[in-house]
């Protein structure tokens, strides 16, 4: 009986989520064997409401409900449940949020309500256990013990600082348990040659003194697309990935954890081809070379807190090394005419330090008025090298050239270094209404050595040296009123700021690239309802920029390159709401929806127009990249069959509203969804489940742009992930 009520609600709310119009996503509970004993009243309540969610998006702990500001928090359960393997897949279930990214993990960038720029200088940085990835190159690895993952919208420069003009992803990994040993071992395998293997250990090694946890795992799978000319697939997968971590806690006051990551990855080539071609023959393209994308990072971090009773102490020491190696026929086409290798390494060392009010330990400063407080400063490095080489065939450069030809384009080395200085303060009237002012000043200082050759020498070498730096003061003003536990109606207005840089490689004259602003204003309301079973939050936005960055291709003279240019001004406004609801014990509906108007200002110019020579005029175009809305919604239900095994069943879709690939609106990805399913049962320690991603085996070229002179479009793009399913089996203790 319980498992036919169980086919007729999950099949109903398949139906609901597939039309759903909105709702948010939020992790229910992993599912568990049902226990034998008494259930009362006060339990019963309990197991209804809504988990209780833990954000750090303003650098302290505080209930989701309480924060005033927009962050959708995936935890680790829903990772765990909905098999959510990247930031990218997670992102699904946070409105106005869109990843353009390639088949080459290294190329993920995210875009938040519009934002978002090139990798060397992103408008959205992941944060990984308090890290900032100050390359993008290096913030989208495989998910391995991470305990939530929160995407924070609108700017965040008055704590974060640089680079987080568009908001902020926080990733958390999961802590060593000082309690006592747990640990599982999982292994999901698909079409497409898919196979995987993770298992993690966690426990005390001196009990409530000293933990270990490790965890490690290696994945695979063949290409999605076909290179007609061989029939071989193209764009492959495979990584091994790990993370050790120790917790020390040497005095009840203090804790010491250390985090060692790291990856490598041997994935296939771009599966890149001219837009109207991949569109009328999917998953297929011709090549007469069969590249390849390699990339090997380590991730070292040190974290020392101290909770007094009075102050907090918090100290953050982050190091990130990556190398990156692709090799790709960079005409993408049958002819043997250009091939591109290219290798890109970075080394990034961050500092943070931060001393808070601890959390009861608020100063009175009348009767009515009490302040909390928090201050820090922050430094980094950053050395990035680039050298890439294009071979271009005889005859292929020019009709006068009869032999072949190698471009060095770039050999680049940029050298970053920064600091910066925040505080923030809580002012809160009476219980309810607070006040917060927060500033932050930055200075960096950018150096440049950048050259371009050939072999032979057919022109002479270009050689700049450069340096530049830059200063910035961003301020926050919040006024935030908690009506009751659980809601809250604030009102924020946010400075952002981005740093200005050099480009390892552009068009002549745009080497370099001044730093951008916004204004960002929100509104925004969290409610909790039905004794805490639905939670409903909504929020309106309005950004204001200067001197937007974008993300151009570099055109004719070096195919396949990007580089940074400001395009003028910008606006972008829009709204979006996410709701979760425990309507019975064991079932969960949740969702979101967000809309994004994102146009450039009058007089807004973007990159050089090949056609004309001159700048490009962009006014009244839409951003690209920015979908004009994102729906997702979902459902997850468990039963149990017996006292020792559960059934359970989820199913997600998302989708997202049309968008332009380039700023001059020349070409566009229409509308499409994506829905996602997952059936399977548990005992105790032993799991067994089906899964599907992609169900309907929707076509979509989620990523293009511009390729005059080699594409018959004019552009070129790759189309997105294919229908994948398989069985996932594991084992925990």
């Amino acid at each position: 009986m319980v498992c036919h009520i169980f086919r007729i609600v999950v099949a109903c709310s398949v139906v609901g989520t597939l039309v759903a119009p909105a709702a948010w996503a939020q992790g229910a509970p992993q599912p568990s064997p049902g226990g034998t004993g008494q259930v009362t009243q006060e339990d019963g309540a309990l197991r209804l409401r809504l988990p209780t969610i833990t954000v750090t998006a303003q650098k302290e702990s505080e209930n989701i409900q309480d924060a005033p500001v927009s962050v959708t928090a995936v935890t680790g359960d829903t990772l765990q449940n909905a098999g959510v393997r990247s930031v990218s897949e997670a992102a699904q279930f946070a409105p106005n949020t869109f990843f353009n990214e390639f088949t080459a993990r290294k190329l993920s960038n995210p875009r938040f309500r519009g934002v978002g720029s090139s990798p060397n200088n992103p408008s959205v940085t992941t944060y990984i256990d308090g890290v900032p990835q100050l390359n993008a190159n290096s913030s989208s690895i495989e998910l391995i013990d991470v305990d939530q993952i929160e995407f924070v919208r609108g700017p965040q420069s008055a704590l974060f600082g640089r680079n987080t003009l568009g908001g902020l992803i926080n990733v958390t990994s999961r802590r060593p348990s000082l309690a006592g040993w747990s640990g599982g071992i999982s292994g999901p395998f698909g079409n497409f040659g898919a196979s995987e293997m993770r298992g993690n250990l966690s426990g005390p090694l001196v009990p409530d003194t000293l933990a270990l946890g490790v965890a490690a795992g290696y994945s695979r799978r063949d290409g999605f697309t076909t290179n007609d000319t061989t029939g071989n697939n193209l764009d492959s997968r495979s990584a091994a990935f790990g993370k050790v971590q120790l917790l020390w806690t040497p005095a009840a006051a203090w804790t010491v954890r250390g985090i060692l990551s790291g990856e490598g990855a041997q994935d296939g080539d771009y599966a890149l081809y001219d837009l109207a071609a991949l569109r009328a023959n999917r998953y297929h393209t011709t090549r007469s070379i069969e590249g390849f994308t390699r990339r090997g990072l380590v991730a070292p971090t040190f974290i020392v807190t101290r909770a007094g009773q009075r102050l907090n102490l918090e100290t953050t020491t982050g190091i990130v090394w990556w190398k990156t190696r692709d090799k790709t026929d960079l005409d993408y086409t049958a002819l043997p005419m250009m091939t591109r290798d290219n290798n890109e390494k970075d080394l990034q060392f961050t500092q943070e330090v931060r001393v808070a009010s601890a959390p009861n330990a608020s100063i009175a400063l009348t009767d009515r008025m009490a302040l909390r407080w928090q201050a820090g400063a922050f430094v980094f490095t950053q050395n990035y090298t680039q050298n890439a080489v294009n071979s271009f065939a005889p005859f292929v450069m020019s009709p006068f050239i009869n032999f072949p030809v190698d471009q060095t384009s770039p050999s680049s080395t940029l050298d970053d270094k920064g600091i910066g200085v925040y505080g923030q303060g809580t002012f809160t009237f009476g219980s309810r209404l607070d006040g917060i002012v927060g500033v932050r000043a930055d200075y960096e200082s950018k150096d440049a050595n950048l050259n371009t050759s050939f072999s032979p020498a057919i022109a002479a070498p270009t050689v700049v040296n450069a340096s530049r730096s830059f200063t910035d003061v961003s301020p926050r003003f919040t006024l935030a009123y908690h009506a009751m536990p659980g809601r809250t109606i604030y009102a924020t207005a946010v400075r952002g700021f981005k740093a200005g840089g050099f480009n390892a490689a552009s068009p002549a004259g745009s080497e370099g690239y001044n730093q951008e602003h916004s204004w960002n204003y929100e509104a925004g309301v969290k409610t909790s309802w039905l004794a805490e079973r639905l939670s409903l939050n909504g929020a309106f936005f309005y950004i204001d920029w200067k001197d937007l960055q974008v993300n151009l291709p570099t055109g004719p003279a070096a195919p396949g390159q990007f580089y940074i240019s400001n395009a003028g001004g910008a606006t972008s406004k829009g709204v979006e709401g996410e709701l979760s609801v425990r309507p019975l014990e064991g079932l969960d509906l949740f969702g979101g929806v967000g809309y994004t108007k994102a146009r450039f200002d009058s007089g807004s110019t973007s990159g050089i127009d090949f056609t004309t020579g001159g700048p490009k005029d962009v006014s009244g175009n839409t951003l690209s990249n920015t979908p004009d809305y994102t729906l997702n919604a979902g459902v997850q239900h468990s039963c149990s069959l017996t006292s020792a095994l559960m059934l359970y069943g989820r199913a997600d879709v998302v989708r997202y509203g049309a968008y332009q690939y380039d700023d001059a609106n020349t070409a566009s990805q229409e509308a499409y969804s994506i829905a996602n399913f997952r059936l399977g049962v548990r005992a105790r320690q032993v799991f067994v489940e089906g899964w599907m991603r992609n169900a309907f085996d929707t076509f979509y070229v989620p990523t293009a742009f511009a390729y005059p002179g080699l594409a018959a479009s004019g552009f070129i793009g790759e189309s997105g992930a294919a229908r994948t399913f398989g069985v996932r089996a594991g084992l925990t203790f």
